[in-house]
C-alpha cells in the first residue's frame, strides 16, 4: 500500500468511515490477535498506545535498540495525517498526500507490529491491555495518546454548545475531518470577521494559531476577499516567537489581522454569531474556536491523571522517569505528558526517541537517564515571497524541579533571514516523515 492509495481512501471516506479498516487489514488484525493470544515468549513485549509523532518514534527506536523485543503499536486510526504542516495544506501550499502516511508501511519497514484497534481498559495487576479486538499482554506499556479538547472555559458544561462548537466551528488541531471543515470555511469565506481563538495553558503547538492567522490573511489578500482575521488570545501576549509574529501582523497584515490579548470569552452566541468578552461584543461571519486541551478520557477513566498548573487534566507521571505514579512499567510521552515542554511534533518525536533509550536501558539492566526533548519550530508568515521564522530550544529542571529553557534561540528576522527562500520548513517535514515511516 502506497501513500497515493491511502490518499484516495482518505479523501473518499474520511467523513463517513474514518474508523473503518480495510478488509485486508481486518484479516491482518485477526492474524495478529491469534499470535497475541498465545503465551508470551521470553522476549520482552513493549506495547505503545498511539501512532502520533511520539508513538511512531518510540516504536521504531525501541525495536532498533532491543531487536529481540516484541514491539506492538496500537492505534485506532487506519492512516496517519500530520498536524505539523497542516496550516500549509489549509491554503493549498502542500497537498494531502504530503501529510498522509501508512501505518502498515511504518510497521513493516521497521519490523514492529501495527495493531489497528481502540484501547478500552487496562488490567495493571496482570499487565494486560484490553482493546476492541482482544487482550494484549505486555511487559512495558507506553501511553503516547496525545490530547483531547477541554471546552469547559467556553461552555461551562453546556454539552449542546460544546457539540456545536466541535462540529460547526472546529479547532483543527487534531488530524482528520476538522481540517477538511476548516479548509472549506477558508475557501468559501465571503467576507467579514473570521475569528481564531488561542487557549491558555500549554496547548498543542504554541505557534500554530498565529501562523494560521498569517496564512489565512495571506489567502484573503491573494483572493481579494474582504475579510479580517481577529485573534482572541486568552494569554497576555503571544507565547512564542512574539517579535516575529507581532512585526508580521503590523507590517504585512495591518488591515487584515487584529490581535487582542488577555481575552476572556464570557459567552458565544452561535445563532446571532456574536462573541461577548470582558470588554466587547464581537460579531463574526465564521470562526474556529480552539479550546484548552486535556489528557484523553481513557486516562481519566483509568485514574491516571491529575490537574497541573498548565491544564486541568494531564497524565500523572514522574517528570524524570516518564513512569505513571505507582507503576514501574507504564509510561507516558508526547503531548499527553504534564511537563511544560512544547506540545508539538518535533518535541514529541524527540521525547519518543529518549524514552525508547530509557526503556532499552531498563531492559538491559542499566540505569536510565533523563534527556531533554528538543523543540524545533518553523512558522510561515507569507507565501509570495515566502517568509518564515523559527525557534530551537531544549529543556532542563532547576533544583526545585521546575522546568527551565536551555540553549534557546530564535530567528525572527523574517524580512532578511532567507528561511522562506530555503524552504526549510518543508525540508524539515520531509525528513521527519522519512524518519518515522521509512
Amino acid at each position: 500500500m502506497n501513500r497515493r492509495d491511502i490518499l484516495k481512501y482518505a479523501t473518499s471516506t474520511v467523513l463517513l468511515s474514518s474508523n473503518l479498516a480495510y478488509s485486508d487489514e481486518e484479516k491482518k488484525s485477526r492474524k495478529t490477535q491469534d499470535s497475541l493470544d498465545k503465551k508470551k515468549t521470553k522476549h520482552p513485549r513493549i506495547v505503545v498506545i498511539g501512532g502520533g509523532w511520539a508513538g511512531l518514534a518510540l516504536a521504531k527506536n525501541v525495536k532498533y535498540r532491543v531487536p529481540n523485543a516484541d514491539v506492538i503499536m496500537v492505534e485506532r486510526r487506519d492512516h496517519f495525517v500530520s498536524c505539523p504542516m497542516s496550516n500549509e495544506w489549509l491554503v493549498d501550499l502542500v497537498d494531502l498526500e504530503f501529510l498522509t502516511h501508512s501505518y502498515l508501511d511504518a510497521a513493516r519497514n521497521n519490523n514492529y507490529t501495527y495493531l489497528h484497534a481502540e484501547v478500552t481498559d487496562l488490567d495493571k495487576k496482570h499487565n494486560i491491555l484490553k482493546t476492541s479486538i482482544g487482550d494484549v499482554p505486555y511487559d512495558y506499556l507506553v501511553f503516547a495518546v496525545g490530547i483531547e479538547y477541554d471546552y469547559f472555559n467556553f461552555t461551562q458544561g453546556d454539552k449542546t454548545l460544546e457539540q456545536k462548537l466541535k462540529t460547526q466551528y472546529p479547532a483543527a488541531f487534531m488530524p482528520g475531518s476538522e481540517h477538511i471543515t476548516l479548509k472549506e470555511k477558508i475557501h468559501n469565506f465571503k467576507g467579514g470577521n473570521f475569528i481564531l481563538t488561542v487557549p491558555s495553558g500549554n496547548y498543542r503547538c504554541l505557534a500554530a494559531p498565529y501562523e494560521r492567522a498569517c496564512l489565512i490573511a495571506d489567502y484573503f489578500d491573494k483572493h481579494k476577499i474582504d475579510g479580517k482575521v481577529i485573534i482572541l488570545d486568552a494569554n497576555n501576549d503571544i507565547k512564542i516567537k512574539a517579535d516575529g509574529f507581532h512585526s508580521a501582523f503590523k507590517s504585512l497584515y495591518k488591515d487584515r489581522i487584529q490581535y487582542q490579548s488577555s481575552v476572556e470569552i464570557e459567552s458565544i452566541n452561535l445563532d446571532k454569531k456574536v462573541i461577548t468578552t470582558g470588554f466587547d461584543k464581537i460579531p463574526f461571519a465564521d470562526a474556529s474556536f480552539y479550546p484548552n486541551v486535556k489528557a484523553p478520557n481513557l486516562l481519566e477513566k483509568l485514574g491516571m491523571t491529575r490537574a497541573t498548573a498548565h491544564n486541568r487534566v494531564e497524565a500523572d507521571i514522574n517528570q524524570y522517569t516518564y513512569k505513571f505514579r505507582g507503576s514501574e512499567n507504564i509510561y507516558a510521552c508526547g503531548d499527553v505528558r504534564p511537563m511544560g515542554f512544547s506540545k508539538s511534533g518535533n518535541t514529541a518525536h524527540s521525547e519518543g526517541l529518549n524514552l525508547a533509550k530509557m526503556i532499552a536501558d531498563t531492559i538491559a539492566g542499566k540505569t536510565p537517564l533523563w534527556q531533554s526533548p528538543v523543540t524545533t519550530c518553523f512558522s510561515l508568515l507569507k507565501t509570495e515571497p515566502e517568509k518564515c521564522i523559527s525557534l530551537y530550544t531544549e529543556y532542563g529542571y532547576n533544583k526545585n524541579g521546575g522546568m527551565i529553557f536551555k540553549n534557546n534561540s530564535t530567528d525572527e528576522a523574517w524580512e532578511t533571514n532567507g528561511l522562506g527562500d530555503a524552504r526549510v520548513a518543508y525540508g524539515w517535514a520531509e525528513s521527519m516523515y522519512s524518519n518515522m515511516f521509512d
